[in-house]
């Protein structure tokens, strides 16, 4: 794709953006209101609707920390460690669409812990702010052996860094550059949907700067599509559906959540009643109660039913696509290019023509436009409804194709799922969700631990949106790496469900490579426990339960007060040692023959 007309259009945004700022500030000569750096930062993400900032303190970053505490709305969430904070921005920013995650650390120590979360964020392409409290401005050019430093005078080393794994950055050195510079990071943040790094000298978070810049909101608008080329496209599209002869379908995937055109989608949808699949990035993009949507699609290890369907449309409008390797089970994809049409948020794809600039948001509009014609016909092609039904099983024990369609019937409108990578994500990815429900996970970055640190911040922004249950689904191995984070959720007053799928190990890894290799292997915890230890000393504020059969899983997910979360609650569900999802076997066989070569 050509990057340089996007950048382009970016500038020029930026550009009428900044026009509009000097407008105001002009309007009259005198500079108005005067607020500290620190407060101006904080009136932008109080803008963009965030009310929780994420982080540890620091020497460099406590001057800071004083004005997120005394904020009125915005509330500061210490963590246990620099890289749950990440995880828990990233996590915050996923469930509460159009506004951001906000994860502050201090130099050096602290931003290096955070950046494999930072990583994880760009990656899958979340919007996170990473402000980082670093020296005065004064050390950082006189350069002394400070603590937290290399030793050798490189003060931009963590920077560089972080110029690998964030879409933009700004090194604050002087009062008059604060307001241009955090609002030019924060405008790449949002319209991206990309992590940004910006570093607040400790002598300029109460340096004062003028509050006109405020009265202009930032943009979340995307670069305007040539109008010539974007009618080209529509009328090749058009042509394209009118040939399929009503045999078109939708492909939603996780860009489509990420450069939110949720709604447009939706409308598209609607208006057309063309059937629609979902990649398993694009879990919950659209309701999977609508009753045009008809299962997930991931190459060869889709149900045969969906993978006939996908693959034997004769167009498939594909919208957001992440090709990544679990995304499409495995480059198994069958889709020809000649059958396809992608639409993203930076360029259409048509078969084999790319049109660089012409974005889907405000290409989806007129294309719905266009294509309402198609109703009537596409409404009357069958959309089969996708059920897991339970299985029945003789044995009493567990196993994971009794107990991912058992949890299914526990679901509820409204709750919030977050599956830990691996092997929760491939079981619940077949479990059909009910309508406002939203889906979370790390499916392309696939940082293990990620998913109970990202279930605070999860849980935090379901609390804001009235949403209903934040519900996590982590095995034993994965959330011995992020754990303490329970305890800021109690602290918090959260309640969240977690299940915790105790098989002795780490289950992806064992099916990937070395079945019975002792690495693979882990100490087993008294998870009972772990509720009291980890804050509830009294007992009095959680729950933890054990589950070892069918009935006991059973009798739990019947129980109404378990299933009404007034509690934080943790139950260890005994699972046999191999025992793996469907969707995880297929997937670990498909990486075997690809390390092989045989694929």
């Amino acid at each position: 794709m050509d990057t340089a007309v996007t950048d382009l259009q970016a500038e020029v945004n930026r550009l009428r953006h900044e026009l509009q700022t000097l407008e105001v500030q002009h309007e009259n000569d005198s500079e108005g209101e005067l607020i500290t750096i620190s407060e101006y930062i904080l009136k932008r993400l109080e803008q963009l609707n965030v009310t929780s900032i994420f982080g540890l303190p620091g020497d460099f970053n406590m001057p800071f920390l004083d004005f997120i505490e005394d904020h009125p709305t915005i509330k500061w969430i210490g963590n246990c460690n620099e890289l749950n904070a990440s995880y828990a921005a990233d996590g915050y920013a996923r469930v509460k669409e159009h506004s951001i995650g906000v994860v502050v650390t201090t130099f050096g120590v602290g931003e290096l812990s955070a950046m494999n979360g930072i990583a994880g964020a760009f990656s899958e392409m979340v919007p996170v702010l990473h402000i980082v409290g670093v020296p005065s401005t004064t050390q950082l050019k006189n350069k002394p052996m400070l603590h937290h430093t290399l030793g050798n005078g490189r003060f931009d080393a963590y920077t560089k860094a972080a110029e690998q794994i964030t879409i933009a950055q700004a090194t604050l050195m002087t009062p008059t550059q604060a307001g241009p510079e955090i609002d030019r990071i924060l405008t790449d943040c949002i319209k991206h949907a990309r992590p940004v790094y910006l570093t607040l000298p400790t002598d300029l978070t109460t340096a004062k700067i003028s509050t006109k810049r405020l009265k202009v909101a930032l943009s979340r608008a995307p670069p305007a599509n040539d109008p010539d080329v974007e009618n080209y496209v529509l009328d090749e599209i058009v042509k394209l559906v009118d040939e399929a002869k009503q045999d078109t379908i939708i492909l939603v995937d996780a860009c489509a959540v990420r450069h939110d055109v949720r709604q447009e989608v939706n409308d598209l949808l609607t208006k057309t009643q063309f059937p629609v699949y979902a990649a398993p990035m694009g879990k919950t993009a659209v309701s999977e109660e609508h009753e045009r949507y008809g299962g997930i699609y991931m190459g060869s290890i889709t149900h045969p039913s969906i993978k006939e369907k996908v693959e034997g449309a004769k167009l498939i409008l594909s919208i957001g696509a992440l090709k990544s390797d679990f995304n499409t089970g495995m480059f198994t994809y069958r889709i020809p290019p000649t059958h396809t049409v992608e639409l993203h948020s930076d360029h259409t794809l048509i078969r084999h023509a790319l049109f660089p600039g012409i974005g889907m948001k405000l290409l989806l509009p007129k294309l719905t436009a266009r294509l309402k014609k198609h109703q009537e016909g596409a409404s009357r092609i069958p959309v089969p409804r996708f059920k897991l039904d339970v299985p029945k099983e003789r044995d009493h024990n567990i196993s994971h194709a009794y107990f991912w369609p058992r949890v299914g019937k526990f679901f509820r409108k409204q709750d919030v799922i977050v599956a830990e990578t691996g092997t929760s994500n491939f079981g619940v990815l077949d479990v059909p969700m009910p309508a406002q429900s939203v889906f979370v996970s790390q499916i392309l970055f696939g940082s293990i631990g990620w998913a109970t640190a990202s279930t605070l911040g999860a849980a935090l922004a379901a609390r804001d949106k009235g949403m209903g249950r934040t519900i996590l689904f982590t095995g034993d191995g994965s959330m011995q790496l992020t754990v303490q984070e329970i305890s800021t959720m109690i602290h918090h007053k959260l309640n969240p469900i977690i299940f915790v799928l105790n098989n002795k190990g780490y289950n992806i890894e064992r099916h990937l490579h070395g079945l019975d290799r002792k690495y693979n292997d882990i100490v087993d915890w008294k998870w009972t426990s772990l509720l009291n230890t980890l804050g509830d000393v009294e007992g009095k504020l959680s729950k933890s339960y054990t589950v070892g059969s069918k009935m006991e899983l059973d009798k739990l997910l019947d129980d109404e007060n378990f299933a009404s979360a007034r509690k934080i609650q943790l139950v260890e569900v005994l699972m046999d040692k191999y025992d793996t999802p469907r969707a995880l076997q297929a997937s670990a066989d498909l990486t075997a023959k690809m390390a092989a070569g045989q694929v």
